[in-house]
């Protein structure tokens, strides 16, 4: 459980701002409809193009913050490479953000959900990327 009882939050990057957007609500919807930690969307360029704003990803970041860490899933390669760069540089993401591995869509929901019930970054982080063993078939 997150030591000071605050949610982790969870920041979701694509390239573009409607795929991001609707991930995050896809993600909230099947959190149960119950309580859930912020989820923020940073897709897309600030002129609404397609791409990666590392300024979009900073605003989503600071706004899903509430102290208990944040866990970011990015779609594409460049996606990545722009939350890994941020990553690097100091102060520019809050305290004890995290990138995970994970798929976008599932990685997002097990976060959303596992976020939802408490658990601290290291949990959501580790549900996001479990995610990846999910079977369809």
């Amino acid at each position: 459980m997150s030591e000071n009882g605050k949610l982790v939050g969870v920041v979701l990057v694509s390239h573009s701002r409607e795929v991001a957007e609707s991930v995050a609500r896809l993600a909230t919807g099947l959190a149960a409809g119950g309580a859930t930690g912020p989820v923020t969307a940073a897709g897309g360029t600030e002129d609404g193009g397609m791409g990666t704003s590392a300024e979009l990803i900073i605003e989503a970041a600071h706004r899903a913050d509430q102290g208990s860490g944040i866990v970011v899933l990015a779609d594409l390669g460049s996606a990545v490479l722009t939350v890994q760069a941020l990553l690097a540089e100091a102060d520019e993401l809050p305290t004890d953000t995290r990138l995970v591995d994970a798929p976008f869509v599932e990685g997002a929901v097990a976060a959303v959900v596992t976020a939802a019930t408490g658990m601290d970054a290291t949990a959501v982080a580790a549900a996001a990327e479990e995610a990846y063993s999910y079977r369809k078939l």
